[in-house]
């Protein structure tokens, strides 16, 4: 598979996205972690949610 001249643009570009993607799912990986860590914290100190 041949680029041509633009070679080295797309796959810096590819690279950017997928690194900005990779950073996205880490963050919401840990956000998640947090939250689920602030919702244990919550239920242990008795704090219950209302239904």
């Amino acid at each position: 598979m041949s680029l041509g001249p633009y070679a080295s643009f797309i796959v810096t570009s590819y690279l950017a996205a997928a690194t900005v993607v990779a950073l996205l799912i880490a963050s919401i990986a840990l956000d998640y972690r947090n939250q689920k860590r602030r919702l244990r914290e919550l239920a242990d100190s008795g704090v219950m949610r209302r239904s």
